[in-house]
């Protein structure tokens, strides 16, 4: 079978999971014609993902559908895999499963140590007929960044920096996917920019593996906690979409294999006003 071909560029959208089905069918038809690779959809909460990949898949043509991600305390590989088995070859080559290991506050008292989760979940799911290139783990630390090149395709970082992605590549290797989330706001103003970046961090400052990657990565807790300009400025690229443009290629420069753009929007923006900054971007990265 034939890997997802996810191309340079794609789309990282929450509203494309949630939301109204027929706006959220023309929404994708739009970004597939408008040039994007892949449609990154979240699955961190559960439900009903396999339906969710079924109204993208059957709405789009061309693009990859990916998850970004699917949390394996949430569902299980047989679950998965019949899905995807079940799936006609055209639409199984479209499909790039990212799985995720979630956070141990959120799972509570079932959790397991994550790298033996991740490789027995992984495990079952190729053995259940899924293609190890058409899966790849949200690794953010070292050790689960070589456990995603060793048995998936590749790996797929949320909230990471440009340095992340050159190091992820390091350990990665020359061939693996590396396909970072970079955070986009589309804005010049620089309380604006605070505000929507803030509101993004709420829930993923109070989570560990990400505190951890972020200080890893050089940051302090002071600029965690404060949201200091240097880590705003690392972790999401604002501006205009060609200073976008700007932070998705340096991605690509530092290993990246493919970026994924989330325009970061105020709670509440109508999903046509988020598809007009994704035509802003499509106008840029063609």
């Amino acid at each position: 079978m034939t890997a997802p071909q996810l191309g340079r560029y794609g789309i990282w959208s929450m509203e494309l999971r949630f939301g109204d089905p027929a706006q959220i069918g023309e929404a994708a038809a739009e970004l597939d014609e408008l040039g994007f690779g892949a449609l990154w959809v979240p699955g961190g909460i559960g439900g009903d993902i396999t339906g969710d990949l079924d109204r993208l898949l059957a709405a789009t043509r061309r693009m990859a559908i990916a998850t970004g991600i699917i949390n394996v305390w949430k569902h299980e590989p047989a679950e998965i895999a019949g899905w995807f088995t079940a799936l006609p070859a055209d639409r199984q080559s479209r499909v790039m499963l990212g799985l995720g290991i979630s956070h141990g506050p959120l799972i509570g008292e079932a959790w397991q140590k994550p790298l033996a989760k991740m490789a027995d979940w992984i495990g079952q799911l190729t053995a259940a007929g899924v293609p190890a290139s058409s899966q790849c783990v949200a690794a953010l630390r070292p050790k689960m960044l070589e456990l995603s090149g060793r048995i998936t395709a590749g790996a797929h970082p949320y909230l990471v920096d440009v340095t992340h992605t050159a190091k992820a590549r390091d350990i990665l290797g020359p061939y693996a996917l590396l396909a970072p989330e970079q955070g986009v706001i589309l804005e010049t103003d620089r309380a604006k920019i605070r505000e929507l970046a803030g509101h993004a961090l709420t829930h993923y400052a109070r989570l560990p593996n990400y505190c951890n990657s972020w200080l890893a990565l050089g940051y302090t807790q002071e600029d965690i906690d404060g949201q200091s300009d240097r880590f705003i400025d690392g972790i999401f690229a604002s501006g205009t979409p060609e200073q976008v443009k700007d932070r998705l290629d340096a991605h690509l420069a530092a290993g990246a294999s493919h970026v994924c753009a989330q325009v970061i929007a105020a709670p509440g923006t109508p999903l046509e006003d988020t598809r007009a900054q994704w035509r802003a971007l499509a106008q840029v990265l063609r």
